[in-house]
């Protein structure tokens, strides 16, 4: 483990849904592009912490740590967020689990919350393809609630109203579960391997 908990919700003063909190005392958290620099606020950029609990390099890895440690201390931590004008952070997604489809970039998890709100919808998730007109292709895979019927153009109609177009999936897979590792989390590397044929010709 590179870090641990690193923001929390405040015992006093506000408690926003949907965000993850401040950071805690000692820890410094900014949202970054790709080369380190900080992004305006509001925008979304991959996550840095440095502090007292963060790591410092990887054993006997020193390629690896020079990936993912910058040489000030901070380490990328691969997700993906924003912190508003009262510093609050959200985390929308991981950096790997990206989507761009057409030029434009698609974070999973908001589409992942309106198909997991759709009646008889147990989970979701939401990747991206490879596609020959757009880059990628929005594909989600879903998990109906045991005895529920999902129907792929009804979910597709009935988050519509939700997403803009190019959000929309473009294929949707109903399941009867998802792949996962030992710890429990998606394994959404082998459903990319698995619907990566989809839109090829």
């Amino acid at each position: 483990t590179e870090t641990n908990m690193n923001t929390s919700n405040p015992y006093d003063g506000d408690r926003r849904a949907g965000t993850v909190g401040l950071p805690l005392p000692g820890i410094e958290l900014k949202v970054c592009d790709a080369a380190g620099h900080p992004v305006r606020e509001g925008e979304i950029g991959v996550i840095e912490v440095r502090g007292p609990n963060v790591f410092k390099g990887y054993w006997q890895m020193p390629e690896k740590t020079r990936e993912e440690l910058r040489g000030n201390g901070f380490f990328i931590t691969g997700d993906l967020g924003q912190i508003d004008a009262d510093g609050y952070v959200s985390i929308v997604g991981r950096g790997k689990d990206l989507i761009i489809t057409g030029g434009f970039n698609v974070y999973p998890k908001e589409i992942e919350m309106a198909l997991d709100a759709r009646p008889g919808v147990l989970e979701s998730a939401v990747i991206g393809v490879p596609h020959p007109d757009f880059g990628e292709a929005v594909v989600a895979v879903v998990v109906p609630e045991k005895g529920a019927k999902l129907d792929p153009d009804a979910l597709r109609q009935g988050i519509a109203a939700e997403l803009a177009a190019f959000k929309r999936p473009k294929h949707i897979a109903i399941v009867t579960d998802l792949p996962r590792n030992t710890m429990g989390k998606v394994q959404k590397n082998l459903l990319r391997d698995s619907y990566a044929p989809l839109f090829r010709g």
